[in-house]
């Protein structure tokens, strides 16, 4: 005898079916993201002031060493607190050199007129240089 499958068992088969292919190409699409980071200092350098600069939260979570699940957040927050004192023209200087920095200072101004800065690490990973925003160990 020939077991002819109800309207229920093929709304199953194809809802697992389903599933098993969304879990895949959620897997896959992870697996194949790109590595936060960028090939040289200079690029890191340039890419950080003009994030920095235009409050571009994507911009930055792509140049910040920070767990991946957790980088657009950060960069949320730390873009919105740059936002709400006001800051401009922000620079970035690194340290001991632009060629193999091991730090970096950021520094501008705010909305009312006075200046900040402060010391930043730099990281390289795989060869990907990367801004950790935890102060550089001396």
């Amino acid at each position: 005898m020939i077991d002819i499958p109800t309207r229920r068992t093929a709304t199953v088969v194809v809802a697992i079916a389903i599933a098993i292919t969304w879990v895949s190409v959620i897997t896959v699409l992870i697996a194949h993201q790109p590595e936060p980071g960028v090939a040289s200092p200079a690029q890191l350098k340039e890419g950080l002031t003009a994030a920095l600069n235009e409050h571009d939260v994507e911009a930055l979570s792509e140049l910040i060493d920070y767990p991946p699940a957790s980088a657009g957040d950060f960069a949320k927050s730390y873009v919105d607190a740059l936002a709400t004192r006001g800051a401009h023209d922000v620079t970035v200087k690194f340290a001991p050199d632009d060629l193999a920095p091991t730090s970096a200072t950021v520094s501008g101004k705010l909305g009312d007129g006075s200046s900040f800065g402060y010391p930043v690490a730099i990281a390289v990973k795989d060869k990907l240089w990367l801004v950790s925003f935890t102060p550089p160990l001396p």
